[in-house]
């Protein structure tokens, strides 16, 4: 596995023999290798699914692959512990974290197991003597690109949808994390999985990911990143007229009404954005305050920051490190230009002292009182980042609520029922949640956004569907 792609179900080394260290957050040490795959890797990988899907993979019937996407399932959930830690180490989320997205990824495999035989089509009414089916079939070879932040969830959701609606796949995972993404390939082979229905070609975005978009042999991307890169994904991807769907950015509200139940609120707004280092995109990165509220709300969301402890993952605290150092100093960029704005801190967590001084480390930070228009208002810091804006109506939160670039999820925060679905409807984004906060929501409940956070979705019967095509099939039968 080190140093190497997974093609047809073998270890093969890049082309031209390079490699990418893999280095630990927690401490920048380095803690494996993956290949440097290129455009002659994507060849084979490519040419590998074809033969797949024109084959055994394409031939087999939704039963069976749904069977062996349990088995996958299984396989992964019988190898926990080694996976937590490959994620973990990988990434540098805190343990427990690490544990949940193992379960996730288990999660995705069995619900697109139980769903592989209940994607159907439908008949239509026609004219007398006719008879029209609408089919859903696979698209073919699907190319997907998944970030470093959550790569088994990553996984599970993208692969095992596609795999689930018939097509063969190839996977440019993160070069920053995607240790834990390797094995599963291995343990999927394992689990029975015809060679070349899954290869994986991990590298740079530039070599190995620019070469899979442009790819004249994928049939669909899948592709979840930033949105400045969703854009080159989108161009490459239109050579060949292939259909995408994008997952991007987000800069998700928490809308918190006068009357919201404070003692639920406050712990899962403050999770929201420390859960993985702030680094999701779905991360509740604006606190929208009810000025009835705001200060009463702001000293409790304050003290839960502020008590808040950043470690190693090994340590398994509140939260770890950002991914590198560039993220870090990106990061630390926005909080330099709040303080150049004379944002104030409301509250910030502590950093361990027995943390490693060589890892990438970010204070969660509270800021308050943070103009609509700012910055922290307005972009995606991809960090353990929150920003505090009050509001005095419904017309106003959704105002501030829809003014930014972004739509993927909201959060409202209140017991009256008619607001609720005034609200639900009035945001302009992919998922709504109501007392609560899924930060992507679970594994059959379809997600993605509008505006600059892209288009198409995942997860769920939905998601599933995007992995298809439909063909209307005409029958005058007299």
């Amino acid at each position: 596995m080190q140093g190497c792609a997974f093609i047809a179900d073998q270890w093969r080394p890049a082309a031209d023999g390079q490699t990418i260290d893999m280095i630990c957050p927690s401490d920048n040490k380095v803690i494996g290798a993956i290949a440097r795959s290129g455009p002659v890797d994507v060849d084979a990988a490519v040419a590998a699914a074809r033969e797949a899907f024109e084959g055994v993979w394409g031939r087999m019937t939704a039963v069976d692959r749904g069977r062996i996407l349990s088995r996958i399932g299984a396989g992964i959930l019988d190898h926990a512990e080694e996976l937590v830690g490959l994620e973990a180490a990988d990434t540098g989320k805190p343990l427990k974290q690490a544990r949940a997205d193992v379960l996730a990824c288990a999660r995705y495999f069995e619900f697109y197991g139980g769903s592989a035989d209940k994607l159907h089509g439908e008949t239509l009414p026609f004219l007398n003597g006719y008879q029209v089916m609408v089919l859903r079939e696979p698209r073919g070879v699907t190319g997907h690109i998944i970030p470093w932040n959550y790569p088994l969830q990553m996984f599970g959701r993208t692969i095992g949808g596609s795999l689930a609606a018939g097509n063969a796949t190839v996977l440019k995972p993160a070069e920053d994390a995607c240790l834990s993404v390797l094995r599963v390939a291995e343990i999927a082979a394992g689990c029975g999985l015809p060679a070349g229905a899954l290869n994986i070609v991990p590298g740079l975005g530039v070599e190995a990911g620019a070469a899979l978009t442009g790819h004249g042999g994928i049939d669909y991307v899948s592709f979840t990143g930033s949105a400045a890169v969703g854009i080159l994904v989108q161009q490459a991807a239109a050579k060949h007229h292939t259909p995408c769907a994008l997952e991007l950015g987000g800069k998700s509200p928490q809308i918190i009404f006068a009357d919201a139940d404070l003692d639920a609120v406050l712990p899962v707004v403050a999770n929201a954005i420390v859960q993985n280092a702030g680094q999701t995109c779905s991360a509740g990165s604006r606190a929208l305050i009810h000025r009835d509220i705001y200060d009463k709300a702001m000293t409790g969301l304050a003290e839960r920051i502020g008590n808040l402890k950043v470690g190693s993952h090994d340590m398994d605290l509140d939260c770890g490190p950002v991914i590198n150092r560039t993220q870090k100093q990106r990061v630390e960029g926005f909080l330099t230009r709040a303080a150049e704005s004379r944002i104030r801190v409301a509250a910030e967590g502590s950093i361990d002292a027995s943390t490693p001084v060589e890892g990438f480390y970010v204070k969660p930070t509270l800021f308050e009182a943070v103009p609509a228009a700012h910055e922290l208002a307005q972009e995606e810091v991809f960090g353990p980042v929150l920003a505090a804006l009050t509001f005095k109506n419904e017309a106003e939160a959704i105002a501030i609520g829809n003014g930014v670039a972004y739509g993927l999820v909201a959060g409202v925060w209140t017991e009256n029922g008619g607001r609720q679905l005034r609200m639900a409807k009035a945001l302009r984004v992919g998922q709504v949640f109501i007392n609560g906060y899924g930060a992507g929501g679970g594994i059959e409940l379809p997600f993605g956004g509008v505006k600059k956070s892209g288009h198409g979705r995942e997860k769920g019967f939905e998601g599933l569907r995007d992995f298809t095509i439909s063909k209307t099939v005409v029958i005058n039968h007299g």
